[in-house]
């Protein structure tokens, strides 16, 4: 069990616990946008983020990607190994919309040639930037770590369209982020929720993520519960290979 409150972010806390390199995630309600700007909460955001989390990891795993899952606690949290972490955010996108829809130029909702992937600076007091290789690189991050970076985000896109096109989503765009573990090895950290992905309603485009928090739409719960379900409804019936 928990132990020891290691960090408490916008969206979850780790704790730390009594097993040798484990930590527990345990997901909040809470939400934020624009950097913190934007506050609010609804209920079972926790639930859905952890759950959904925990079954794309063991997924990505039987598919050949590495990540820092270990098992789901309860509805609300996870253990995952402890890991090292890049200071790069990985975002991979297939459909403008957002921050690439306006420096594109974009009408939202154009489906891009092939997918894009950008590199962010992780760091909240400077807005999260996007750079590129030479950035990196005079922060200490080398070559052979920012191309893993870019390699396993189109990998996990492989992966992920079509395992939420069989559920009737696009997947419009998503973040990831990277750690290095005990053994060296560079793996699939923080989450894959409604928190960290667009997803569209492939037939309505319906946006069921966190858009509809960040843009006053409304039906922000009943969006994130829609998404546990249609993970959750084909996952148990036997979709995990």
């Amino acid at each position: 069990m928990p132990e020891e409150l290691l960090y408490e972010g916008k969206a979850k806390k780790v704790f730390a616990t009594d097993e040798e390199g484990v930590l527990v995630h345990r997901y909040k309600d809470d939400a934020t946008a624009f950097n913190a700007q934007k506050r609010g909460s609804w209920k079972d955001k926790g639930r859905t983020n952890a759950t959904m989390s925990a079954t794309i990891f063991a997924y990505l795993e039987v598919h050949g990607v590495p990540t820092h899952f270990v098992e789901q606690v309860d509805d609300a949290a996870i253990k995952t190994k402890r890991l090292d972490m890049l200071p790069i955010e990985v975002i991979v996108r297939n459909v403008a919309a957002g921050s690439l829809a306006r420096r594109l130029g974009y009408e939202e909702g154009t489906k891009l040639r092939a997918p894009i992937v950008e590199l962010c600076y992780k760091d909240d007091e400077l807005g999260d930037p996007m750079l590129n290789w030479y950035h990196f690189r005079e922060l200490g991050v080398s070559d052979e770590d920012l191309e893993f970076c870019e390699e396993l985000g189109l990998k996990v896109n492989e992966i992920l369209t079509p395992f939420f096109d069989e559920r009737g989503v696009t997947l419009v765009d998503f973040k990831i982020e990277i750690g290095r573990d005990a053994e060296g090895r560079l793996v699939l950290a923080d989450e894959i929720s409604p928190d960290t992905c667009r997803f569209w309603d492939k037939e309505t485009g319906e946006k069921l993520d966190k858009d509809r928090f960040r843009r006053d739409m409304g039906g922000v719960e009943e969006a994130y519960a829609e998404m546990l379900r249609r993970v959750q409804e084909i996952t148990q019936r036997g979709a995990v290979d």
